[in-house]
């Protein structure tokens, strides 16, 4: 479980494949003290780690994770958004994310207006039900608020200090991003097909 409050942004360092999947070499200060077997949230992605070391540690992509995140787009030296799992007791800042990314965004245009930005988002249709204004969304591991709800995504405001902690700024229209929808819209949604 992560809260999408991004306090390192790290970068890739080396990328293999791995039969149909990949194997990623990601530099972090607090690799070292990662063990085999721990989570970390890599641009929201929950990747297991087989391998650490003193500023780089090694995580598996498996083919269903390529397919369904950007990780096969990356290359040596792009940044990457990495979070370390909640604890118990440590502060909920963001919303619950759990590491699984439900689909790939394409940002459609960023604007700036005053000292926000605005980032408009198509999102899959099978996720527009499951984004509501207001609510939560995991944007690359980020936790956001949705401003709203357009006809094929969702409009976020991203503010000053999030602009700056993260990679966003790096971002183009085309770019594909990682969306993780909010846990509770996922199981009411669920809930309501059942019935």
């Amino acid at each position: 479980m992560f809260t999408g409050i991004i306090h390192t942004i790290g970068a890739v360092r080396s990328v293999e494949p791995l039969h149909e999947g990949l194997r990623l070499a990601l530099a972090a200060p607090w690799a070292v003290d990662l063990g085999v077997g721990e989570s970390v949230a890599v641009d929201g992605a929950c990747l297991t780690v087989v391998n650490g070391g003193r500023g780089v540690f090694v995580v598996e992509a498996v083919r269903e994770t390529v397919a369904r995140t950007i990780i096969g787009t990356y290359v040596p030296g792009r940044p990457v958004h990495l979070e370390r799992p909640l604890a118990v007791g440590d502060p909920l800042g963001g919303h619950f994310v759990q590491g699984h990314v439900d689909a790939r965004a394409t940002v459609q245009s960023i604007e700036r207006q005053g000292e926000n930005r605005y980032i408009q988002l198509e999102i899959p249709a099978s996720g527009r039900p499951l984004v509501a204004p207001q609510g939560s969304i995991a944007l690359n591991g980020v936790s956001l608020t949705v401003l709203a709800v357009t006809e094929k995504g969702v409009r976020l405001s991203i503010i000053p200090h999030t602009w700056r902690a993260t990679t966003f700024a790096d971002l183009a229209p085309g770019d594909a991003v990682n969306v993780e929808y909010d846990l509770i819209a996922r199981y009411v949604a669920r809930m309501m097909e059942s019935r």
